[in-house]
């Protein structure tokens, strides 16, 4: 690559994580990032080692993407719109490129990036639905919507999530990472689906300036056992309080969350 003049291009990029082990390239396993990158390098005609690319934010095995927004360097003789129709014709229907653009040398899909949005799906009816199976977690018993969105209410601000996240173990010589996170919008809201009302598709969407691992789905869990009434409404503040795992409900499963958009106003996260 370094005998071709290169560019930065921003792909924003969708997926069915269902059958990939995550987000993030990694060895002997199927990941997005890999598959995106043997496309890219195959159709480029570079190495795949040396082709680095980054994306707004890693998610787990099993967890969608439709606003994931990735970056790199590739030839700048690239056609934008040939590389994207093919892309999509190697990668279908699992992977799809959405908006490709060339990008300012300085732009990083992970550090311009000032906030991140997911949306959980919830089919919440006694009889599953086959045709959201793969993206909705099926529960039967009726939610309590409102007890959910006033349980959710209290966890806007700036707060440590410690009691949500699942911790990394720091490295040799490595503070603990700080589990504080800014949570900019969090609600359930029912979605129309077909012609059933009233509608069994329960959405929560939550925008914040990061997460830390599993945040949203031990929020989401968490949440769930308000709707219902395993949790009070109000006990969003002694979760956050506790700052301990336990004192959080159950982690949603991952096939429920997509990650839904990524926002880039604002100064950059490492500035």
């Amino acid at each position: 690559m370094s005998e071709r003049e290169l560019r930065n291009v921003r792909l924003l990029v969708a997926y069915d994580g269902t059958d990939f082990r995550g987000f993030a390239r990694s060895d002997g396993v199927r990941t997005i990032m890999g598959v995106l990158a043997e496309a890219i390098a195959r159709i480029t005609r570079v190495s795949r080692d040396s082709l680095e690319l980054v994306g707004s934010g890693r998610t787990d095995a099993g967890v969608h993407g439709w606003g994931q927004v990735v970056n790199g360097l590739i030839p700048a003789d690239t056609n934008l719109d040939r590389l994207t129709a093919s892309i999509n014709a190697l990668l279908r229907p699992e992977v799809s490129v959405r908006e490709p653009e060339w990008a300012k040398s300085d732009f990083s899909a992970r550090f311009s990036a000032t906030s991140r949005t997911y949306r959980y799906d919830i089919w919440n009816d006694r009889s599953p639905n086959p045709l959201l199976a793969r993206h909705a977690w099926h529960l039967g018993p009726p939610l309590d919507i409102d007890a959910m969105n006033q349980g959710a209410l209290d966890l806007l601000g700036d707060h440590d999530f410690s009691s949500f996240c699942r911790k990394p173990k720091p490295g040799p010589g490595y503070d603990e990472p700080s589990m504080r996170r800014t949570v900019l919008a969090a609600h359930w809201t029912r979605e129309s689906w077909g012609d059933i009302e009233p509608s069994r598709l329960l959405r929560f969407e939550v925008s914040a300036t990061s997460f830390c691992h599993q945040m949203v789905r031990s929020i989401v869990g968490t949440l769930v056992d308000v709707g219902f009434g395993r949790l009070a409404a109000d006990s969003m503040p002694v979760v956050l309080a506790e700052r301990n795992r336990n004192a959080a409900g159950q982690v949603a499963p991952p096939h429920g969350l997509t990650f839904h958009a990524v926002g880039f106003l604002g100064p950059r996260w490492d500035a």
